[in-house]
């Protein structure tokens, strides 16, 4: 489409934009507030276990707290990517699971390198991501369906690899191993790597075309259609970026447990979708950041440190990351409800 209409016209520019008036901009506002809302309860958190637990301010512990948020970080940045087009992804747990044990599986028979055993993962995950993204864009099956079913057809396959079996710590080549424990300048490597990976993709989604086409299928679907944007391509390449993002979680899982069963990650995904609406990102579609989503990651990650530190039920655990996806997800209803009224009253007047 040319023109007014086309995907240079100056209705599109305006529409991806996202005035600050407009829905985008009002729900990104509100976003960008529960981003700070975040940072600020952390700290609070932070403070009130120091008090009972002055281990949980340790550098030993921050490190192994920021490593395991950092993996669920970069898992929750691919979710983002998806649920800022009104869909989600239950399957990317089982993705995870899945690389970790094929990964270490390979590592273990020797049958490829460090290098190429880490490249086959994170290429398994992209080839898992992109059959999500065939089915729910190509074949219109409701994503919530679809990824419900390749969750247990995953997952089934991790199983059904294993045979029963485990991969040990000491079957791992230590290279691999090592991974977990690098730093620079007393920062872990896997901590720098979500940080990059959260900083890229928030530019690419920003700056980019294609990231402005993201947000704009969320926002309006029906609207991204008539302004020319082929909203099913932007669909099933979200669900393949999900599954290659899966795929380096996948890889980092492996060298941070380092004793690795078909079950690896098993239920993580309500702790990454958590992570996600917590950090902003609207279940609705259209608004967020993914660097928001990286932040829900740390926060849910301090939580669970804190119960163990506190020496509280880790049961707790599951109930808090439900009744996080409820609050955030009903914050959102009440916001958009909101903005749709106060854009009614301003039309009639």
């Amino acid at each position: 489409m040319r023109g007014a209409y086309g995907l240079g016209g100056p209705l599109t520019r305006s529409f991806l934009a996202a005035s600050p008036k407009g829905r985008g901009g009002f729900l990104t506002a509100a976003a960008r507030q529960r981003e700070l809302s975040l940072l600020v309860i952390m700290l609070v958190l932070s403070a009130i276990v120091f008090v009972r637990a002055p281990q949980f301010l340790s550098a030993a512990n921050l490190s192994q707290v920021t490593i395991l948020a950092a993996i669920i970080g970069v898992a929750a940045v691919g979710e983002a990517l998806v649920v800022l087009t009104r869909n989600v992804d239950l399957s990317v747990d089982s993705i995870i699971g899945l690389v970790a044990y094929s990964v270490a599986d390979i590592l273990k028979l020797h049958a490829l390198a460090l290098p190429q055993a880490i490249a086959f993962g994170i290429g398994l995950g992209l080839v898992l991501g992109v059959v999500n993204g065939a089915i729910v864009a190509v074949l219109r099956v409701p994503a919530i369906v679809a990824t419900l079913g390749t969750l247990s057809i995953y997952r089934g396959m991790a199983y059904l690899i294993a045979g029963g079996g485990q991969i040990s710590l000491s079957d791992l080549p230590p290279e691999y191993i090592a991974l977990a424990r690098i730093s620079f300048l007393g920062i872990p490597l896997f901590v720098i790597m979500a940080i990059v990976i959260a900083v890229t993709t928030g530019l690419f989604l920003k700056q980019a075309r294609f990231g402005r086409q993201v947000y704009a299928v969320g926002s309006n679907p029906e609207a991204a259609a008539i302004l020319g944007i082929r909203s099913r391509l932007v669909v099933f390449v979200v669900f393949a970026a999900c599954g290659l993002l899966a795929g380096v979680a996948g890889v980092l899982w492996g060298a941070r447990f380092g004793t690795i069963t078909a079950g690896a990650a098993d239920g993580a995904v309500l702790q990454i979708v958590a992570a996600v609406v917590v950090g902003g990102v609207n279940i609705f579609g259209g608004s967020g950041t993914v660097l928001g989503a990286a932040l829900g990651a740390l926060f849910l990650g301090l939580i669970a440190n804190a119960l163990t530190l506190l020496r509280l039920s880790q049961f707790w655990l599951q109930a808090i990351y439900g009744a996080v996806i409820l609050v955030a997800v009903a914050a959102d209803a009440v916001i958009v409800r909101r903005m749709l009224r106060a854009s009614v009253e301003r039309r009639q007047r």
